[in-house]
């Protein structure tokens, strides 16, 4: 493998890493951003609880 090369799949495995600490930090604030609107969510409508997910769902769009 030349020096070239090997400066060449460097900077593609760097890329690769930052592309990956990227999604990684999208992935961790969408997280964030779901407990939060969750924790709002059942502070406005406590009942929500006890309700199952499709309950919950139908519920919400029926009030929309």
């Amino acid at each position: 493998m030349t020096e070239n090369e090997k400066k060449l799949l460097q900077a593609k495995h760097r890329l690769e890493e930052a592309q990956a600490r990227a999604r990684m930090k999208e992935r961790k604030q969408r997280t964030r951003r779901l407990i939060q609107e969750g924790a709002i969510l059942e502070k406005v409508l406590p009942d929500v609880k006890s309700l199952e997910l499709e309950r919950l769902e139908d519920f919400l769009r029926s009030k929309i």
